[in-house]
Parts: structure tokens; C-alpha cells; sequence
């Protein structure tokens, strides 16, 4: 527990008790000691009102420095977040510029930087997206589902290339909050990728009606691993890169828009079913 959530903790026991202790004071001074007001259920709604005025005044005024604090960091956090798309921009900017290198060797860095600043462009959309969900309501968009699928895909061409893509879809419209769709694409397709079969690595995307699936070749999760997959941080091998968090993040952004999300693990390998039927506009 940090010092802003103690102080805070503290502070209200304080209030509490303070509001408390002036009111059953009132209380003892005007109805028991001078027998100001007669007792009955009246009096007692009042007591119980200016506890709650007086506890809500000083509330705020011992609360207001931590309220202050808090509208500072998120003012910053945006401010940096800004800030940092200026370099961002400027590195690819110049990647593009060096297009044309013929030195193999220095071709190759360049490619290790572009890669570098393309994740760096993720990390910034990510941290933007969680920044709009956590400060600002997160506007719902229609779009269709090909669009948003091709948009996902294309973070991961390199990685295909030797995988065996096979993709059924309708293109239905869909409406909801659109960066929330393609990161729950990304992690379907990351996880599709990562925990594929090593000798011939098949992937399956079918859109069908309202039903979405992800099929992938490779080892079968354990039954008893079926719900902990979706735990935070639960990786099944620990030995597999990544910080487990994918279906964590996927099955949030499910729970939000009222979406189920199962998985069934076979032999050859495991597919993840979302029903869309609440996002699908008909």
C-alpha cells in the first residue's frame, strides 16, 4: 500500500470519527443537557443529516491536497504521452528516409531500429488507449470486421510468413470501442502465433454469424489450465516468452461488452470461440 492510499485511509478514519464526536456532542449539549428539543425521529433525521454535511465538508477539505495530486500526475502522464509521439514520429520519419542503404550490415540495423520503434509505437498507443479508458470515455466506433482483422494482421507479416493462414469471414459492421477490438485481435492471433505447432504451423480465423474463432495447431492446454488461462500473469509453460497477460486483457475487454469467450483444447491443438452478437450491428 502506497502513502496517498494510507494517507487517504487515515484521513477518513479521522473525518469519521471527528464528525462523530461533534455531532454526539451537539446532540448531548441540546437534547439531554439544556433539553432544547424533545426527543423523536425528527430530531434524529436532523443529527443524522449535518453528521453527513459535516463529515462531507471536511472530507473535502482534508481530501482536497490528495485530489490535487491526482489531476496533477494525469495531467503529466498526458503531457508526457505527447511528447513522446514528437520522437517517435521523427525515428520513422528518418527510418524511411534510409530506405535506400546498400551495405547489408547496415540494412540490418536499420531493420533492428524500425522494429524497435514500431514497438515503441505499440507501447505509445497502449499506454494512450489504457490513459482514455482509465480518464476519458472511449468513444464507440462502427467499422466493419475485415478492416480492423487486416489492421491486426499486418502487425504480424513477418511472423506468417512460414505459417499456413487459412481465414473465413463475413465482414459483418461491427460497433463497439475499436483500439479495445484490434487488442483483442492482436492477442488472439500473438497467442495463435506463439503456441503454434513447430513442424507445420496452421492457423484458422472464421467469422461466422455472430460466432468468431481462432484455431491454432499445437499443444493442447491442460483441462485443469482451461479457466487459469485467463488469471493474469498465469503462463501454462514458463518457459514461453511473454508476461501472460494476453487472455487477461481479452477477456476484459469481453466482459465489458458482454461478449463469451470459450476455449476448447483438442489433441491438435486449441480454439478460442467469442460470440460478437452484442457487438455486431444488424
Amino acid at each position: 500500500m502506497n502513502f496517498k492510499k494510507i494517507y487517504f485511509f487515515i484521513s477518513i478514519s479521522l473525518v469519521f470519527f471527528i464528525s462523530q464526536a461533534i455531532t454526539f456532542g451537539l446532540y448531548y449539549f441540546l437534547i439531554l443537557e439544556i433539553e432544547l428539543f424533545s426527543q423523536n425521529i425528527w430530531v434524529y433525521l436532523f443529527f443524522i443529516l449535518f453528521e453527513l454535511i459535516l463529515f462531507l465538508l471536511l472530507s473535502k477539505e482534508i481530501l482536497e491536497p490528495i485530489f490535487k495530486s491526482e489531476e496533477k500526475i494525469k495531467q503529466t502522464i498526458k503531457n508526457t504521452l505527447h511528447e513522446l509521439n514528437i520522437p517517435v514520429s521523427t525515428i520513422k520519419l528518418n527510418l524511411d528516409l534510409l530506405r535506400n542503404l546498400k551495405d547489408e550490415k547496415n540494412v540490418k540495423r536499420v531493420e533492428r531500429i524500425k522494429q524497435a520503434n514500431e514497438n515503441l509505437i505499440k507501447l505509445y498507443n497502449n499506454m494512450e488507449y489504457e490513459l482514455k479508458k482509465e480518464l476519458e470515455k472511449v468513444d464507440l466506433e462502427e467499422f466493419y470486421f475485415e478492416d480492423a482483422l487486416k489492421n491486426s494482421l499486418e502487425k504480424f507479416e513477418e511472423q506468417l510468413e512460414n505459417i499456413t493462414l487459412d481465414i473465413h469471414i463475413e465482414n459483418p459492421t461491427i460497433y463497439c470501442d475499436y483500439y479495445g477490438f484490434i487488442i483483442v485481435l492482436d492477442n488472439l492471433i500473438s497467442n495463435a502465433i506463439k503456441y503454434n505447432s513447430k513442424e507445420k504451423p496452421y492457423i484458422k480465423i472464421e467469422q461466422k454469424g455472430e460466432i468468431l474463432s481462432v484455431y491454432n495447431d499445437g499443444v493442447a492446454i491442460l483441462p485443469e489450465n482451461i479457466m487459469l488461462v485467463f488469471e493474469r500473469y498465469f503462463q501454462e509453460n514458463s518457459l514461453n516468452k511473454g508476461y501472460g497477460i494476453g487472455l487477461t486483457v481479452v477477456k476484459e475487454f469481453c466482459d465489458k461488452y458482454k461478449i463469451s469467450i470459450n476455449i476448447n483444447s483438442k489433441e491438435s491443438g486449441n480454439i478460442i470461440i467469442l460470440n460478437l452478437k452484442n457487438i455486431i450491428k444488424n
